[in-house]
């Protein structure tokens, strides 16, 4: 290997490299975040109380059984053996052509959101209960509950996870190849299977990959900072003057 190879199959494929770059990180982006609103939509719902009518506790009891095995199912098995199942099987069983862009962004998208909706419970749960009860204790049902106290601390709280989820779904593209998606690791094979130069293929690929993970986990962790705030407060002016008491004079 020389580094004028490298520099040769960079400038004659650069292209394609830029192609399947782009396109690995809109299906990671966009599985990302539709993934991240069915986790926070299942998450909420494992949380709701168990009604006390019969009718809506049984309709509770068959979505949460439903939930459950979707999750067990997309966390017990591997993305590139659910895009074989879903892809190729939903055309051989219902005669669906889905479109492979769309049918990758589906794969990832219930593949997170089974991660996501865990994360999200999780993070519901680490709230302390006393904030559940001042909310009830003032009226709000359940549904104010989340909105206005619970989520805007758990969306803080899971966005760590989140970021991870993202980072994740960058290098779990790559298995998507299966179902003939042009992302990065099937342009990297096709100009591979071009030039027989394997190892310089790869490792652009390689250094592409780390570039979008490095520069995606520093964005998002600029994104946290700024959620924080800053680290040291300092008071209003008004607040920190000190008022003294004011005595009327005698006469």
């Amino acid at each position: 290997m020389s580094f004028e190879s490298v520099i040769k199959i960079v400038t004659e494929n650069w292209p394609m490299f830029l192609r399947g770059a782009g396109v690995t990180l809109l299906i990671s982006m966009v599985g990302t975040i539709i993934g991240a609103l069915i986790g926070l939509l299942i998450g909420v719902f494992r949380t709701i109380p168990r009604p006390d009518r019969l009718f809506k506790r049984i309709i509770h009891r068959v979505l949460g059984g439903l939930f459950s095995a979707y999750i067990e199912i997309f966390r017990g098995t591997p993305m590139i053996v659910q895009a074989m199942v879903i892809y190729y099987g939903s055309a051989m069983a219902f005669g669906i052509d889905m479109d492979r862009l769309y049918a990758a962004i589906f794969i990832v998208s219930i593949n997170t959101g089974a991660y996501m909706s865990e994360i999200v419970r999780g993070g519901i749960v680490s709230i302390d209960k006393g904030q559940f009860e001042a909310a009830q204790a003032i009226g709000m049902n359940h549904i104010q509950t989340m909105r206005h106290v619970v989520l805007p601390q758990v969306m803080r709280n899971i966005l760590p996870a989140t970021s991870n989820e993202f980072v994740i779904n960058i290098k779990d593209t790559s298995v998507l190849n299966v179902i003939s998606v042009t992302e990065l690791y099937f342009q990297t094979k096709t100009i591979a299977g071009n030039n027989f130069k394997y190892f310089e293929s790869f490792l652009i690929a390689c250094i592409i990959y780390f570039v979008m993970t490095f520069t995606v986990t520093r964005i998002l962790r600029f994104i946290e900072r700024k959620m924080d705030g800053p680290d040291n407060y300092m008071m209003a002016g008004n607040q920190m003057q000190v008022t003294t008491p004011q005595f009327k004079e005698q006469s």
